[in-house]
């Protein structure tokens, strides 16, 4: 009888130990809800701000190609990591960019 007890007990251990196993795989398997929903906001904030803008996706990298080609004129920059994107406001739309400067080009170096 006593070792009937100790098997259930840990019978019992394993079986909740499996079930929080599971629950974390699920957990990586689907992610966060929040995530998913703050990431959901954020395409469609991107979209409207398309719709609104009118410029195509090949425009809105174009224009990022020649923001960044007039800056680097003026200073070396991390292209790579660079980022210009449009942000809607309450009632506005905003140009927003982030460009990691290197250095800044010396003055008699810069091109007319």
């Amino acid at each position: 009888m006593v070792h009937t007890q100790a098997l259930d007990g840990c019978a019992e251990r394993a079986a909740g130990g499996i079930m929080n196993e599971v629950k974390q795989l699920i957990s990586r398997i689907f992610g966060a809800p929040e995530q998913s929903k703050n990431d959901a906001k954020q395409r469609l904030k991107i979209l409207l701000i398309h719709d609104q803008v009118d410029l195509t996706p090949a425009q809105l990298d174009a224009m990022q190609d020649e923001i960044t080609a007039v800056i680097q004129k003026y200073v070396e920059i991390d292209r790579e990591n660079s980022l210009v994107r449009l942000e809607r406001g309450d009632d506005h739309i905003a140009l927003v960019s982030s460009v990691p400067v290197r250095r800044v080009i010396e003055r008699g170096a810069v091109p007319a």
